[in-house]
């Protein structure tokens, strides 16, 4: 007779039906480390909450246990899934699960889920805002089918094939991957600037080319961030603390340590589907046309996702949900979306244009190319183009909202207010409810109220955001308003960017914690520079006091940037050019300041700001400091480590102006009106 072991051995399921059984699902859901954050999941994109194409997209994939990991305020996040149909009896998952977390990166949300020990097979890692309707089982098997043959293949890159000059394709920072085609495995990784020279070359090892006989190099490819993994990657982000980013971080250093771990990552390349993500307010606008131009069927609004919305596709190619009211002289154009008891009033015109519900449009009002979220008011003779209006907004009669403004939650414009492109207007309320700023009525007019939201305008929170899309939600939370943003154009922008505030608060600077961990850093950072040690190695180093200490981006920043200027200062001082010193330190660890720099493909640079504000700072007190920071300043730009937009949000924000910090300015100045004058020609040869 058998052992009873073997016995019961031949009852179990081979291990291949296993994890098909139990497939999951890790979803990146991020906000702000604001007070009053609120995630970016929420955001309605063709008035359906972004959360809903993700998870929709997840069910049809099979995918039966779900973690959402937040790192910022979940019970926003957790009070809609609770709320909605994915928690229903008749739902398709049997773990739906909001993951609260520290979290300030996706390294940092890796790192926790393993401590968790919930993962326990293949699992997919998507983002919150993902949109797609890919087909993932003929992935998933060819993904198993490497897997059982090479125990090392730990991850499969689900990507998208675009034509030239396609939408979805990045226009500014490119991926570019380096594949062997004959087994679809990934070699290489980078990620190039289109805007200058060296966004036309990659740096391959030579070793590449001749352990490979074949090899493409892709530029081609949208990348959603839709990965299959398996749980090795989760070791590997815990056993590396400087990984923060999903692309830049952990494929990259998997890539070139492959000498040392072994392990592998492959790509499914598919020709045909829809694939975005809503990481921009460009990526908003855009994706938001194409699922009302039917790109992404059947994610199309009369497929009425979320329970209770009624929408129908007319024959001139409007979606209507009922209870809608045009006026007999009023014209709306095709593809466009039309909430629930909108009103359209006379002789008013719609071109491009998503309502949400409720919304109330005066008489001969003008909106095109515009998105109109819930119970928003529009006056008489208004024209809005190409704007965002957040839900409760009014905007009174005969006003003009330009090109790329933004209209937050319960902003109200003054008759014949003119919104400049571009602009920002916010109403922030304190936690008791109390309007934390004087309304601007330069800006919104003499009944009107909102101020005009800048970078590094929230000065009063230590934790601040200022990047990306800023907008103040009404409901969520203790307090009447909420800040998220819309972020870059890739999942590390979701979960690597770092949320916290580039505001130098001194209150923050007093902090025992603080002081601790910026002797400790900057004592270790300098030791590393003036001994040479490879920029990786500090960066490992320093991602591990982060994580002892709970130190914030803000402070990681802060110690590179005093450490750096310490060493510049170091070198002068022994007789070394003041240009060659800022030349040598940073070209060298240029790696070590792109670590810590999160923004790279956001309209606000609140990173790059608060970079360039710390090294101000260190440098008010040098002799020669204005020369100095001169020599920084251009020497970050032409190593793109700060941006052109960088550097003129630096230059407007009026930090850098006050007191001591002033005193270094002088000669920058020239630096800055060449940026700006080479902005106002490429726009003049744009027009």
């Amino acid at each position: 007779m058998p052992p009873k072991a073997q016995k019961a051995k031949g009852k179990q399921k081979p291990p291949d039906e296993l994890r098909e059984a139990s497939l999951q699902a890790v979803v990146g859901s991020h906000g702000t480390d604001a007070e009053d954050a609120l995630a970016d999941c929420l955001l309605p994109l063709a008035n359906t909450p972004l959360i809903e194409y993700t998870l929709d997209f997840l069910a049809h994939a099979g995918v039966q246990d779900i973690f959402i990991c937040c790192g910022s305020h979940p019970e926003h996040v957790e009070d809609y899934i609770s709320a909605s149909k994915w928690k229903r009896p008749t739902s398709p998952f049997k773990t739906l699960v909001v993951l609260k977390s520290d979290a300030t990166s996706v390294g940092d949300a890796m790192r926790d889920l393993d401590n968790r020990c919930l993962v326990t097979g293949d699992f997919l890692l998507v983002s919150g805002d993902v949109v797609t309707n890919i087909a993932v089982e003929p992935a998933l098997a060819r993904h198993r089918e490497r897997r059982e043959k090479d125990k090392n293949a730990i991850m499969t890159m689900i990507l998208r094939e675009a034509d030239v000059g396609h939408r979805r394709r990045a226009t500014r920072c490119k991926p570019v991957f380096v594949m062997n085609p004959t087994v679809n495995r990934c070699l290489h990784y980078e990620e190039v600037n289109s805007s200058n020279d060296t966004g036309r070359y990659v740096s391959l090892d030579p070793e590449l080319l001749s352990e490979h006989p074949e090899i493409e190099v892709r530029e081609d490819l949208i990348d959603c961030y839709v990965d299959i993994c398996t749980p090795d990657v989760l070791g590997l982000w815990s056993d590396n603390f400087d990984y923060q980013s999903v692309r830049t971080s952990f494929l990259f250093g998997v890539l070139k340590d492959f000498e040392l771990n072994g392990k592998t990552i492959h790509t499914h390349i598919v020709a045909d589907r829809y694939a975005a993500r809503v990481s921009s307010l460009r990526a908003y606008r855009a994706v938001s046309r194409e699922i009302a131009a039917r790109w992404a069927y059947p994610l199309c609004p009369d497929s009425n996702i979320v329970p209770g919305q009624h929408y129908e596709y007319t024959t001139d190619r409007i979606y209507r949900e009922s209870g809608v009211v045009l006026s007999r002289t009023s014209k709306v154009s095709r593809g466009c979306v039309l909430g629930r008891d909108t009103v359209i009033g006379e002789s008013s015109t719609l071109s491009n244009s998503i309502l949400g519900k409720n919304c109330q449009i005066g008489r001969k009002a003008r909106i095109e190319d515009s998105y109109l979220w819930g119970n928003v008011t529009v006056g008489d003779g208004s024209t809005i183009k190409k704007a965002i209006i957040a839900e409760g907004a009014i905007v009174g009669k005969g006003c003009t909202i330009e090109s790329g403004a933004l209209i937050s939650y319960n902003v109200r414009l003054a008759d014949n207010t003119v919104i400049p492109s571009c602009k920002k207007i916010t109403r922030a309320q304190s936690t008791d409810g109390v309007d934390s700023r004087r309304t601007d009525i330069a800006l919104v007019g003499e009944r009107g109220e909102g101020y005009g939201y800048s970078p590094g305008s929230d000065e009063d929170s230590a934790t601040s955001d200022s990047s990306g899309l800023v907008y103040r939600h009404p409901r969520g939370s203790k307090s009447a308003s909420s800040v998220s943003t819309l972020e870059p154009e890739d999942l590390e922008s979701s979960g690597d960017r770092s949320r916290r505030a580039s505001a130098i608060s001194e209150t923050s600077d007093e902090s025992a914690l603080n002081k601790d961990f910026h002797a400790e850093a900057t004592a270790s950072i300098l030791d590393g520079l003036q001994k040479e040690h490879l920029p990786e190695n500090i960066s490992l180093e320093l991602g591990a006091l982060r994580m002892t200490l709970n130190a914030s981006q803000h402070d990681v920043r802060r110690a590179v940037a005093a450490a750096l200027v310490k060493r510049i200062s170091n070198l002068e001082s022994n007789g070394t050019d003041a240009r060659e010193a800022v030349t040598t330190v940073l070209a060298k660890y240029s790696s070590l300041i792109d670590r810590i720099i999160f923004d790279k493909e956001t309209n606000d640079k609140p990173d790059q700001v608060d970079f360039l504000l710390l090294v101000q700072k260190e440098l008010a007190s040098k002799e020669r400091g204005d020369s100095l920071l001169l020599f920084v300043a251009k020497e970050v730009y032409d190593l793109e480590l700060v941006e052109e937009d960088g550097v003129l949000q630096w230059w407007a924000d009026t930090r850098s102006s006050e007191g001591g910090m002033g005193s270094v300015r002088g000669p920058v100045q020239q630096f800055v009106t060449f940026l700006e004058e080479a902005e106002e020609d490429e726009e003049s040869d744009e027009d």
